[in-house]
């Protein structure tokens, strides 16, 4: 296998190896790409195209019948794909008829025979072209480097679980989420389902402020090794993380132990009471210990875990100035607006100093919440992503969870958690909870602040508009938090600038 500017090549010792090409790429492949598929009968042309549509839909017994008469045949999988057959092409011109644009706004055309067409074809298409070599096949894989950059990072994953004795595995799409990490389903041939994180070093971004970058700024993991020293703290602790199988740290894989596939909501998205309450007590259990600060994360390092600092806090809930603000009212912040509003939060965070601090996972939520009703205790509730933890008021993943970002959460069950927690917490004869609930308030307004400016963020930079649904939500988180005594400053800023509404003055939300 070799990558230069303009091509991969591989040999393919079998049909078997071709297969898992096509399911390679099938995670490789975004909407708007093009693969044209070169070779003479019986190179393995449709093996990788039924291989790929199989592995799209995530059904080995997926139909997959020749488009060589229909000349087109269209599947609604994950992204919809449309598998063009151009052997029995009267003419060039009527591609024009067949649907090849509108296939590619949305979705991936996959073209067999692709010679008849080329001219009427994407330049910036993938070119898979297959050879006989002996027994087997060779394949060049050529196109432009940034979508051959996409396949070698999947084949490098392959070769990653090769390594590991993995290397026939099936693999298939499971997530990906707001940040640059990918994850997938790995099946091997015998053994329980696997997940792989394909979590790659987060390439350089802009200086923002003393010499760093925004992910510097707040804490938030570049590589794989504080998932791997927090799973086992975790771990350690009683809590139940996930096994880590295999790990390449250096560029970011990581085998890891299934939790399950049970979340602590409905398939609709509503929150299941008996799971949030069951989060709750496991919440409240994890805030009663004391975690050490350094930690090993395997191989000789160490992670040391980072305090959730007043440069993070303010970097987090400018969002809301650089993003929301501007958005909402088509104006930046003024200077005089944005002064005010670090000044606000100088004193909120000022605020903090008193309050109980441990570690956090930083997104306690419905999407990092497994399930696992076979379990009993702290083991039922399974906890993932949590690479960015940090130490700093235990109140913020409380905020969190009750305050779901993802998920709606009635008032009456807001209660039930909030009453759930402290009472399990009051039986630290230590816990102040008149500072916790202030410290609440605090938190759930920072963690609101922050999203309001990310939502924005996706939409407009990162091409991911559809998180704005979160946003009505989050707005009502806002103006919950804001109900408290200690946060009149803040209320009184956001009224000025036309955020959200004021309310009446709480003790708790």
């Amino acid at each position: 296998m070799s990558l230069d500017s303009s091509s991969i090549e591989l040999e393919l010792a079998d049909e078997g190896a071709t297969a898992r090409l096509g399911e390679d790429l099938a995670l490789a492949l975004s909407a708007g790409d093009c693969l044209a598929l070169h070779g003479d009968l019986g190179a393995g042309k449709s093996t990788l195209a039924r291989a790929f549509l199989r592995a799209m839909a995530d059904d080995d017994d997926l139909e997959v019948p020749s488009p060589t008469f229909t000349l087109v045949q269209s599947y609604a999988l994950r992204l919809p794909v449309a598998h063009f057959d151009l052997y029995r092409l009267g003419d060039a011109s009527e591609m024009a008829e067949l649907g090849l644009d509108d296939a590619l706004e949305n979705g991936i055309a996959l073209i067999e025979w692709p010679e008849r067409a080329l001219d009427d074809l994407p330049g910036n298409r993938i070119s898979l072209t297959f050879a006989f070599t002996g027994a087997g096949r060779r394949v060049r894989i050529s196109g432009p480097q940034q979508k051959l950059q996409r396949i070698q990072r999947v084949l490098d994953i392959r070769h990653f679980l090769a390594d590991h004795g993995y290397g026939e595995a099936r693999r298939r799409h499971l997530t990906g989420d707001a940040s640059s990490r990918a994850y997938e389903y790995i099946y091997p041939a015998d053994g329980d389902r696997l997940i792989l994180m394909d979590a790659p070093a987060r390439p350089p971004g802009p200086i923002i402020a003393d010499g760093k970058t925004y992910p510097q700024l707040v804490h938030l993991a570049e590589n794989v090794e504080p998932f791997i020293a927090i799973a086992g703290l975790l771990k350690a602790h009683g809590f139940a993380a996930p096994d880590i199988i295999a790990e390449q740290a250096d560029i970011g894989l990581l085998l890891i132990e299934d939790l399950g596939s049970e979340l602590i909501v409905t398939s609709a998205g509503q929150p299941i009471e008996e799971r949030y309450r069951a989060s709750i007590a496991c919440l409240a259990e994890l805030h009663g210990q004391r975690f050490e600060r350094d930690v090993d994360a395997g191989g000789g390092r160490r992670h040391h875990i980072a305090d959730f600092d007043r440069v993070a806090i303010k970097t987090e809930v400018s969002l809301l100035l650089d993003w929301y603000l501007p958005s909402q009212r088509g104006a930046a912040a003024s200077d005089a607006e944005r002064a005010d509003y670090n000044t606000v939060w100088d004193g909120l965070i000022d605020a903090l100093e008193a309050s109980e601090k441990t570690l956090l996972l930083r997104d306690f939520h419905s999407p990092n919440i497994i399930w696992r009703p076979q379990h009993e205790g702290l083991a039922r509730i399974g906890l993932i992503d949590f690479q960015d933890a940090m130490i700093g008021p235990s109140a913020y993943d409380l905020a969190s969870i009750v305050q779901d970002a993802r998920v709606d959460i009635p008032d009456d069950l807001a209660h039930k958690l909030m009453d759930d927690y402290l009472s399990l917490r009051r039986r630290d004869p230590g816990f102040d909870e008149q500072n916790f609930l202030r410290a609440w308030s605090i938190m759930a307004a920072q963690r609101a602040c922050k999203l309001t400016g990310i939502w924005v963020r996706l939409a407009k930079r990162d091409g991911k508009p559809g998180y704005m649904k979160h946003m009505p939500r989050t707005l009502r988180y806002l103006s919950t938090a804001l109900r408290h005594e200690a946060l009149l400053p803040l209320r009184e800023w956001c009224a000025k600038v036309g955020i959200g509404a004021t309310e009446s003055v709480s003790s708790r939300p």
